[in-house]
């Protein structure tokens, strides 16, 4: 199974609560920081919610 690698690249500093939510549940802090995720439904659709914060890539 593939693996989604998500890094922060903008702030969350003035984004509504969920969205902070969001990026807080997904184990991302600060800008730049990167997470190895699984590729499920379930990441899929947090990736989704906070898709304009985000860059996702491939993981290998």
């Amino acid at each position: 199974m593939a693996n989604l690698k998500v890094t922060l690249v903008r702030s969350v500093i003035g984004r509504p609560q969920k969205q902070r939510d969001v990026v807080k549940a997904l184990g991302l802090g600060r800008i730049s920081s990167s997470v190895v995720l699984p590729d499920n439904a379930a990441t899929r659709g947090a990736v989704a919610k906070i898709n304009h914060l985000v860059e996702v890539s491939i993981a290998e």
